[in-house]
């Protein structure tokens, strides 16, 4: 008889080093794990993480303690009819003509002046130079705030990314966290109440003044969207971006094949979204005793779906741990939308709202990076390790490039 192996705990260094090995344990032998520390179930396999994202008896009353601290009651806590208005309040401006004519020039604009700072210097660090500033620029611009102010919304997204990341209950980073939040609501809740009195043409102005059957958004409301805004969509486009380029230089035959067709870019990051996701976990509480990866789960228990192991399962993808920009087992048509093959956006009525401002903002950022470093290569002093586990990229990416003007 052969006993199952013990998969790294995920807590430890070891799978903080390389969780992708832990992840082949659990798929194989352990689908099902008890975590005593984080007073939670962990379920690995992509069909019992596409049910926990599917079906309506997997709720999310996880983010009461989860996210409400830091971000206040947002739209992924709401269910039925209240959370079908709130996302149709919401989801006009991240698709269509909304955000193709209105926010692509200020995605653009956004990649350009951080490429700007380094194009003419044939070297950067990707990672601190470009990714994990992008994005949050683009939300501060998209929202109509003071330009003056990026910098601290950079240290906002970082404590709130920290907030949520906190599985060891470090003490001090939740209290930062807290500290954010009050800073945060002190800031926006004046902007929000002199928006309402003066429209303009900005994201702000139009969750403002958005109604859906006599229902318009509180001050509280929006406060709490622009929070989650913050940290999910400056985390989901920071770490792909930069995980989009570290895959595709670690396969020099598939950025060659980018480099010379810019409509693969999408494929790119569908494929970077299943291999190396920029979010590993996400929680569900079932609202009832479930049958889930061989055992039953009690109701009202917290299920920490690990999307970084589904998105690389076996049962699901060929070959699952090679990077392959051009497997046919992961549609691109579909990639960006409810029906996605990788579950690194969720599935179901809490499918991300943002998937198609984050595909935007990285067809926008590749093509300009790629236009402003035609032979990017990595540099070989540079550190180009990944870190995380709640969610995970590369911690620097250090390339060099034939400057240009």
């Amino acid at each position: 008889m052969t006993t199952a192996r013990e998969a790294p705990d995920i807590l430890s260094a070891e799978f903080a080093a390389n969780p992708y090995a832990a992840y082949r344990i659990m798929l194989e032998e352990r689908p099902l794990i008890w975590h005593e520390a984080m007073e939670s179930y962990i379920v690995s396999r992509y069909e019992d993480v596409e049910r926990a994202f599917k079906e309506p008896v997997f709720t999310t009353g996880n983010y009461d303690w989860q996210l409400e601290p830091v971000h206040g009651r947002t739209i992924l806590q709401l269910s039925g009819r209240e959370h079908a208005t709130r996302r149709a309040l919401i989801a006009p401006a991240f698709r269509g003509s909304e955000l193709e004519h209105k926010f692509r020039p200020v995605i653009e604009a956004n990649a350009r002046r951080l490429i700007d700072a380094f194009r003419d210097r044939g070297s950067a660090d990707l990672v601190t130079e470009f990714a994990r500033r992008f994005p949050i620029g683009v939300i501060v611009d998209m929202l109509g705030l003071d330009p003056a102010d990026h910098d601290r919304f950079q240290r906002w997204y970082t404590s709130i990314i920290a907030f949520l990341g906190n599985l060891g209950q470090d003490p001090e980073i939740a209290a930062d966290g807290m500290r954010t939040r009050a800073e945060f609501a002190e800031y926006m809740i004046p902007v929000i109440q002199r928006r309402r009195e003066n429209l303009g043409d900005d994201l702000l102005s139009t969750l403002c003044a958005a109604e859906v059957d006599g229902t318009k958004m509180s001050d509280e409301d929006i406060k709490a969207f622009c929070s989650l805004l913050l940290a999910a969509g400056g985390e989901t486009t920071d770490k792909a971006i930069a995980s989009i380029f570290k895959n595709l230089l670690e396969h020099p035959d598939q950025l060659a094949a980018v480099r010379a067709d810019r409509s693969l870019i999408p494929k790119a990051f569908a494929e970077t979204l299943r291999y190396t996701p920029p979010v590993h976990m996400i929680m569900r509480q079932p609202a009832e005793d479930i049958e889930l990866g061989g055992g039953v789960i009690p109701a009202g228990s917290t299920i920490t779906c690990l999307i970084g192991a589904a998105n690389r399962d076996p049962r699901r993808f060929a070959d699952p741990d090679r990077f392959d920009i051009f497997r046919t087992d992961l549609p691109t048509q579909t990639a960006f939308s409810a029906a996605a093959s990788h579950l690194s956006f969720a599935l179901g009525r809490h499918f991300c709202v943002g998937a198609l401002l984050a595909k935007t903002e990285v067809e926008v950022g590749m093509n300009q990076l790629l236009d402003a470093m035609p032979d990017v290569r990595f540099d070989e002093h540079g550190p180009h390790t990944e870190e995380g586990v709640f969610t995970r990229g590369p911690a620097s990416l250090q390339v060099r490039f034939t400057p240009t003007p």
